[in-house]
């Protein structure tokens, strides 16, 4: 088909999507035995519009998968969704302006399908028109059936392993999402806050003071704590000291954790401020005051306090304190506090029954595991091992929610004792049936696990739903084989991949991918930061960026960046990809009157018809495949597309073509076959080695100028472009680089002299001592005309008296004879 005089990416690229579709281009071929190169595709998180930031690390896969694809690797691409747990609750709780609590338990599970439903069909419409080459009958949600099932099972081999287990005991919470978090879902937020120093008295009538930035928790002071070595305390472990206001004695013990340069140097112990106020809680067997509710609130123990939510709380204990003379300095001061990453509340602990898996006493094979892989860049793999290495808690996998995988677990009514399905039985919801068999003491009567797992507990199995599809989820009798690629973000290191490693490690003993490639955020124009769906989705919307400039282009400003980088979006990045794409257009355009047709013969049978300039194109192009091939095989895209757009801009269009176009006009030059050869061969690589990048484009012209004569219908389902040993010319490419040199000594001249570019020069005179670059620019004479417009070229080895020298500096002296008209 002829290529149109212009190209409309809002119209092509909706309709070559449609082609890929109905043709299946990029379907996964299960019988084929063909190599596999299968991909542990992220499923974003159901809790907002997608954005740009989506686009720019979703376009990072493609990128792989498309290489992988064209190099004879059968590629499964598939999509899930992440569409079960507490960010999929807060959305339907944004969206629809309700509260779980308010409106029941399977009412709000209905909003949560039918929201998440309606979101995943918007995420689809956008990875289709943005060219993710997908294969869309491989598809999953966390909240199936089949992802139900494998994360019961998951649980139970866990459970049966000892390594699942429930346990009442101080749990990260989060007051406004009422569940309790793992302490991957903690992040730092920095805060202003006021240091108060009270007066706490000793049993001697002296005065101890302590400074703390949450008197609200004085009611739950249950000891003080100071360092063993600090001169300031010396005999002051063993006595006794009362919490001001509210009056009870707490023993003042010593503790190597107590900071001397914290405060006073003195601290109370609260059950609980901090993760320090557990371990001490532990270690040290203190009383246990619960003050504060799950709600937020403070608890009945809390006294004049109670009711009150803990800001509230927070600034009526120091009117109380300072009523009663019992604060003895107040200090503004910064502070970081750990907040929950969903709603970025401060997190509280407090005392709940829950589900953990153990993950502490295996922090040593997990770092062996995060070894074993193949990280992309690779110094994302000290990310891991930081996380791993500073764990402190077991792994908590329940959360008080409704939307999510349940437990298959039941409590016994008579005995208290835990009963869990069988594998048959599964996916099961506890509340809906009871045990298929009595408990152990004879009774049948159980009251449900209402809990649900943490989304990462499912999310975490995505290898194995992705296994599943091939025979190999390693669970119902399957074995388990890792898959190829886990790509991801980095923020993420701590919880997905991390659990991940966990669970097939504790399942199959086994990694759960081979590599894994990190992507960076796409960051908000004027510094913003990292956007993020669940709060706004950025400036502008994907969509309307690619409808406005097209899906080829905002890829091309995703390529801008590698594996493990973040990136501003750039609208001027993207209108630069939209430059690039027109200019392709239009050098299909140029060259398509000469390879409409074409059948190319073997580089053997047209070498005697090559120019120069033609072994110089063929040889740099055979050195580009390899060069990019290689980069590729490295994980690295961005340089890989940089280096094919700076020889596409500056080898191909801005020189070749301007030294061959005399030729591939004339039909009775000498050389106008081999000029029709190399363009042929060239532009060909070149579109191949941008498909992974620009899929329209390069697809669109493949299809008008190529796939008769390369044997596909599809660029995408092509063969990706091997070197050929027999075109490369070391000679040929230093006569090319003097043919370019001449090229732009005198572009730089007829610039400097307000000459157009087509203006003709009446005589350019070349000069060498080699005499092999010489005889090289002799042949290349009908090229140097074609790309200066000289009526007339000399070449030798000195030039005559009275020329212009106008370049100088490398092999080849350019000059020519002044013309006054041009000066």
């Amino acid at each position: 088909m002829s290529l149109a005089k212009r190209y409309n990416p809002q119209t092509a690229e909706p309709q070559l999507q449609a082609h890929w579709q109905a043709a299946g281009t990029y379907h996964f071929a299960a019988g084929d035995g063909a190599p596999r190169y299968v991909i542990d595709t992220p499923p974003p998180t159901v809790s907002g519009h997608l954005h740009l930031g989506h686009v720019y690390s979703y376009s990072h896969t493609d990128f792989m998968a498309r290489f992988w694809r064209m190099n004879g690797r059968n590629v499964l691409y598939p999509m899930g969704y992440d569409d079960n747990g507490l960010p999929t609750e807060r959305l339907v709780e944004r969206w629809l302006n309700v509260r779980a609590t308010e409106i029941g338990r399977q009412a709000f599970i209905e909003k949560c399908l039918q929201v998440s439903d309606e979101a995943e069909k918007e995420y689809q419409a956008l990875w289709q028109r943005l060219g993710l080459s997908i294969d869309w009958r491989y598809t999953y949600r966390t909240i199936d059936d089949q992802a139900r099932r494998l994360s019961q099972l998951s649980f139970l081999d866990l459970y049966h392993q000892g390594l699942a287990y429930r346990q009442q005991a101080p749990t990260i919470w989060c007051p406004e999402c009422r569940t309790a978090i793992a302490q991957a879902e903690l992040e730092d937020l920095d805060r202003d806050s006021e240091y108060v120093t009270l007066a706490f008295g000793l049993d001697d009538g002296t005065t101890l003071p302590i400074a703390t930035t949450r008197p609200e928790l004085l009611p739950a002071c249950v000891a003080i704590f100071v360092h063993p070595a600090d001169p300031r305390f010396q005999g002051l472990a063993g006595r006794r000291a009362t919490v001001p206001l509210f009056g009870h004695a707490v023993p003042v013990l010593a503790d190597p954790q107590a900071d001397p340069e914290k405060g006073s140097g003195a601290v109370m112990c609260c059950t609980f401020g901090d993760q320090t106020d557990v371990a001490w809680w532990f270690t040290h067997n203190l009383a246990l005051v619960e003050a504060i509710g799950r709600d937020g609130r403070m608890a009945p123990a809390a006294g004049p306090l109670a009711g009150l939510p803990i800001p509230e709380a927070r600034q009526r204990v120091k009117e109380l304190l300072a009523d009663q003379g019992l604060i003895l300095g107040r200090q503004a001061t910064a502070q970081s506090v750990r907040v929950h990453e969903r709603c970025d509340t401060p997190v509280e602990y407090i005392i709940t029954s829950q589900w953990f898996v153990r993950v502490l006493a295996a922090k040593e094979q997990f770092l062996a595991a995060g070894e074993q892989v193949i990280w992309h860049p690779e110094h994302m793999k000290a990310r891991y091992r930081q996380w791993v290495e500073n764990l402190s808690w077991d792994w908590c996998i329940s959360r008080q929610r409704y939307f999510g995988v349940t437990f298959p677990v039941w409590y016994c009514d008579n005995c208290g004792e835990i009963t869990v399905a069988s594998p048959e039985e599964l996916p099961v919801d506890p509340s809906e049936r009871s045990p298929g068999r009595p408990c152990r003491c004879g009774n049948t009567s159980f009251t449900p696990e209402m809990d649900v797992m943490d989304t990462w507990a499912t999310s975490s199995i995505t290898p194995q739903l992705v296994g599943r599809w091939l025979g190999q989820s390693g669970f119902d009798g399957q074995p388990f084989q890792p898959v190829t690629l886990r790509p991801q973000a980095h923020e993420i290191i701590r919880t997905w991949a991390f659990y991940s490693i966990a669970k097939a490690h504790y399942h199959f003993g086994q990694l759960p991918w081979r590599e894994v490639a990190i992507s960076g955020w796409g960051l908000a124009p004027q510094g913003t930061g990292k956007i993020s769906k669940s709060r706004g989705g950025g400036p502008v919307a994907p969509l309307e960026m690619i409808e406005q400039y097209s899906a080829d282009a905002v890829r091309y400003w995703a390529a801008s960046t590698g594996f493990g980088r973040d990136a501003v979006i750039s609208e001027e990045k993207i209108q630069a990809g939209a430059k690039l794409v027109n200019k392709l257009w239009n050098v299909a355009r140029f060259g398509q009157r000469f390879l409409e047709g074409y059948a190319p013969p073997t580089s053997g049978i047209i070498a005697a018809s090559l120019a120069p300039a033609d072994r110089w194109i063929l040889s740099r192009t055979q050195r580009l495949i390899g060069r990019v091939t290689e980069l590729f095989h490295n994980y690295d895209y961005a340089t890989a597309k940089s280096e094919t757009e700076v020889f596409f801009w500056t080898d191909l269009a801005d020189n070749y073509l301007e030294m061959a176009k005399k030729r591939l006009y004339d039909e009775q030059e000498p050389a106008h076959e081999g000029a029709r050869y190399a363009l042929y061969h060239v532009l060909l690589a070149t579109l191949k080695l941008f498909a992974p990048f620009l899929p329209y484009i390069t697809e669109e012209i493949y299809r008008g100028l190529f796939a008769a004569g390369d044997g596909d219908d599809s660029i995408h389902r092509s063969r990706w472009p091997a070197a050929d040993p027999a075109l490369l010319n070391e000679a040929a490419e230093a006569a090319g680089d003097a043919l370019v040199q001449i090229a732009t000594a005198v572009r730089r001249y007829k610039s400097t002299v307000n000459l157009s570019l087509g203006a003709e020069l009446d005589r350019l005179h070349l000069a060498t001592a080699e005499p092999g670059l010489a005889a090289q620019l002799q042949a290349a004479e009908a090229d140097i005309i074609s790309v200066t417009r000289a009526r007339e070229v000399s070449i030798g080895q000195q030039l005559d008296d009275g020329l212009a020298v106008i370049a100088a500096d490398g092999l080849v002296t350019v000059a020519i004879t002044p013309n006054p008209a041009g000066l």
